[in-house]
């Protein structure tokens, strides 16, 4: 059948092929148009034959009875197998998307770990650059004390080398 003949709906299925919702549909299609045309192609003569027949359908001595019992296996088979279907396209879709979820989850695990490891290299560098730093600070207070023990040093030294001057002078 040529997509010119198929039906807007059907060709929108197609457009979303690969959903579950798009499969379902597709395969009610499918069985609509089995069925119809199992029926037109049967309809006329199961109908005929049913006059033989007296609806009695456990009766398959009558060729005839026997016909129809047939396409009535048929068709229950026909609806089996498409009830299968349906149940493999689940099942497909369910698993599919717990594989994705699992091999989503195992990714993120491998992230989580290398993160982690990252995390604690950061922080052994971050814990260097502190004691670094810490050694640094306290070294610059050193240079800052001797500094100021230097300045008073200076001022003593004025302060004695004028009075030593004063007395001299005096």
């Amino acid at each position: 059948m040529m997509d010119q003949e198929r039906p807007e709906s059907e060709m929108a299925g197609r457009e979303r092929e690969g959903s579950l919702e798009s499969s379902l549909l597709q395969l009610v299609q499918d069985h609509n148009q089995t069925s119809l045309k199992l029926h037109q192609q049967t309809g006329t003569l199961i109908f005929s034959l049913l006059g033989f027949c007296n609806f009695d359908f456990n009766s398959i001595t009558n060729p005839n009875c026997a016909l129809i019992v047939i396409v009535e296996e048929k068709a229950k088979k026909d609806a089996l197998r498409s009830a299968i279907r349906v149940s493999d396209l689940l099942v497909d879709t369910v698993n599919g998307g717990v594989h994705e979820s699992f091999v989503n989850e195992k990714r993120i695990e491998s992230e989580i770990r290398v993160i982690t490891s990252t995390i604690a290299r950061f922080t052994k560098q971050t814990d260097q650059w502190l004691a670094a730093s810490h050694g640094l600070n306290t070294a610059l207070k050193e240079i800052g004390d001797f500094e100021n023990w230097m300045k008073t040093m200076e001022y003593d030294c004025r302060s004695i080398n004028a009075a030593i001057r004063n007395i001299h002078q005096a």
